[in-house]
């Protein structure tokens, strides 16, 4: 077994967020892909949306794709969310054999010292970054530094450990933001083919982001 984590706000998820998991996991050959939203998350603006509503959607978008799983344990958690209390968390879980990989984009890896506790994240889990091609890493400071004592180019080595490793996968990503989507519903413009339609009728339903 080996788990892949993709954490974000999904405010609300999309077809970006979905394609990527679902490329991330079979490219790494992973059992299970867990969006896990956040609650409410100490590194950044609080989201629009309530937590509640924004697992829902996530649980709309993956039924059906068996391996791809909507994670609620940092909704279901009271308080400010940190990754690294998570990872704690999954790692207390799953014991100290399974392979767990953190699923984080290029512009998370580049500020990843301003995280709670950064350092601690690599013991936790590999940290898995999905790059646009092209991709440059930082190259002088401290988080350059970390990442060239812990980059590998081989991905089968995350499937041989349960942690430490760092594994950058270039990929083409769907240019689609939350961002958009929330703006295009503010302004009475249609998001479907965006997200799934399940997540377009529960958005309608619930009369978010108008």
């Amino acid at each position: 077994m080996a788990i892949g984590i993709f954490g974000g706000t999904f405010d609300p998820v999309h077809i970006g967020h979905l394609r990527t998991a679902l490329e991330l996991r079979e490219h790494l050959g992973l059992d299970a892909m867990h969006l896990m939203p956040c609650g409410d998350p100490g590194h950044r603006t609080a989201p629009l949306t309530s937590a509640a509503h924004r697992f829902a959607m996530v649980e709309l978008a993956v039924a059906g794709e068996k391996n791809l799983v909507a994670d609620d344990r940092e909704v279901r958690r009271s308080g400010q969310t940190w990754t690294v209390d998570t990872l704690s968390q999954w790692r207390a879980e799953a014991g100290t054999e399974l392979p767990l990989c953190l699923c984080i984009g290029m512009d998370s890896l580049v500020h990843l010292n301003t995280w709670k506790r950064w350092r601690e994240l690599i013991g936790l889990a590999h940290i898995v970054v999905a790059a646009r091609p092209g991709w440059v890493v930082p190259t002088t400071g401290e988080v350059a530094d970390w990442i060239a004592d812990r980059l590998v180019v081989d991905k089968a080595v995350l499937l041989k450990a349960p942690a430490g490793h760092l594994y950058i996968d270039e990929m083409t990503l769907l240019p689609v933001a939350a961002t958009e989507l929330r703006n295009a519903l503010h302004s009475g413009h249609s998001i479907r083919y965006l997200t799934p339609d399940a997540v377009v009728d529960y958005i309608q339903y619930h009369h978010l982001y108008q």
